[in-house]
């Protein structure tokens, strides 16, 4: 099942609940909190205050995506702030393991990021540990970026390795997820669809998530009925 999980690094700060809200009507699963440090990416965002603040106005999962720095120092507090999923960056890690283990700890769903640069095959000792793993589909650090084309082969991976595998974490995409690339990602295998500038910079959340999700949604439902009428010429 295909969900979208609006970033608010893109929404209207001064009436932040009230966008979070209208996304959420708008077919919003998940709500996406990017967390930026000033160091691992150049950009400075959000701690704990705020996702404390999201979560007396939203019952969904706070998903914090940590682009920062020994993100191990900060697991705690955003637990004790409401965060439900919290995904670091292999990049940043330098004990992988033990930081999806102290995510699990604090009772959150525990997930890997990887930059575009960064194959998913150095991934595949800890994908067993993971709820999601999250592709970047541009550079990590500001919104409103286009999306890398060649992101798609690592979501075709991911996808691959699932099934090889035996696993069943989910694959998230983040980066120019809009009206013209949806399709694209879900076609090669994305289910968790995060989007920033598409839903919030146009004026109207609520409406632009629906249109995002319903493209998405599209996109799945030929998938499945391409799938069926491939397995009914096979046999």
């Amino acid at each position: 099942m295909v969900e979208l999980l609006p970033s608010i690094l893109s929404a209207d700060f001064a009436r932040l609940g009230e966008e979070v809200q209208a996304a959420e009507r708008g077919g919003g699963t998940v709500i996406h909190v990017d967390v930026m440090d000033g160091h691992f990416v150049p950009n400075l965002t959000l701690g704990p205050p705020v996702v404390k603040s999201l979560r007396r106005v939203t019952h969904l999962p706070l998903d914090c995506h940590m682009m920062i720095e020994n993100p191990d120092d900060f697991v705690e507090a955003f637990a004790d702030a409401g965060a439900n999923w919290m995904s670091v960056h292999y990049e940043a890690c330098r004990h992988l393991h033990r930081t999806l283990e102290l995510i699990a700890h604090h009772g959150m769903q525990p997930a890997v990021v990887i930059n575009p640069a960064t194959e998913v095959d150095l991934l595949i000792p800890i994908l067993g540990m993971v709820h999601h793993v999250l592709v970047m589909s541009v550079n990590p650090g500001f919104g409103g970026q286009s999306f890398i084309p060649y992101s798609l082969n690592k979501i075709r991976r991911l996808k691959e390795l699932r099934q090889e595998l035996g696993l069943s974490y989910r694959i998230e995409v983040d980066g120019g997820v809009a009206h013209d690339t949806i399709a694209l990602v879900v076609e090669a295998g994305a289910e968790l669809l995060v989007a920033g500038s598409a839903v919030f910079s146009g004026g109207n959340p609520e409406q632009d998530a629906r249109e995002l999700l319903e493209a998405a949604q599209l996109a799945a439902e030929r998938m499945e009925s391409d799938s069926r009428i491939a397995t009914g010429n096979q046999s």
